[in-house]
């Protein structure tokens, strides 16, 4: 199941900020949730505790099910490569991802509710799941009659997008428009997760 409850609180609980938002808050409170928050040493964690951390990190922040994460691990082996890297790969060509990396979305909680709720097309048709898989030389829009909407002017002008486009994405905010180049390598990614210990903990 996904994780439907209050976003902060998974920063803090992995220990470091998932999402832009979580940025502020973490910072005033960059301790565990809960009671005895405060009190907690992350560093009694063992070496299980460790690597599930990892991967729940994971998790969280491309905000996908342990089923789905399972998936991909899966199609992630049966790729050639290092497991790891081909797991973040996959990940990142998710749609919700590609709509979150662009600037399209403020969080991927935002771009999977854009892809739900039909705003989004590939190669000019509506796509509304966001687990579905981009592939090179497709290119991600919004729908025309989306165009005008608040969140959608945000993201013409910018307001959501990172100081530096990913290398892997070629991005025309005016146009409201994405194009993959070509499969994401790990160095491309500013992901704050060591994927090591999530094929480590899949491994075991």
């Amino acid at each position: 199941m996904r994780y439907t409850g209050p976003k902060v609180r998974l920063s803090r609980r992995a220990g470091v900020p998932l999402t832009r938002k979580a940025v502020k808050y973490f910072e005033a409170r960059p301790y565990p949730p809960g009671e005895h928050g405060r009190k907690t040493n992350r560093r009694n964690v063992g070496d299980y505790g460790m690597r599930l951390m990892e991967k729940q990190k994971l998790r969280w922040y491309y905000d996908v099910s342990e089923r789905q994460l399972r998936r991909y691990w899966d199609l992630a082996v049966r790729r050639p490569g290092r497991a790891g890297e081909e797991l973040i790969a996959i990940l990142e060509t998710r749609l919700a991802s590609v709509v979150l990396r662009s600037g399209l979305a403020p969080s991927i909680y935002a771009a999977r509710q854009y892809v739900n709720h039909g705003h989004i097309t590939v190669d000019g048709r509506k796509v509304d799941i966001p687990s579905y898989l981009v592939k090179p030389g497709q290119v991600i829009g919004v729908r025309a009659k989306s165009r005008q909407m608040q969140p959608f002017v945000a993201a013409a002008e910018g307001i959501y997008a990172d100081e530096r486009p990913a290398a892997f994405l070629s991005v025309d905010l005016k146009e409201l428009t994405v194009t993959l180049l070509q499969k994401p390598v790990r160095e491309q990614i500013a992901l704050p997760v060591d994927e090591q210990l999530v094929v480590e903990h899949y491994s075991r």
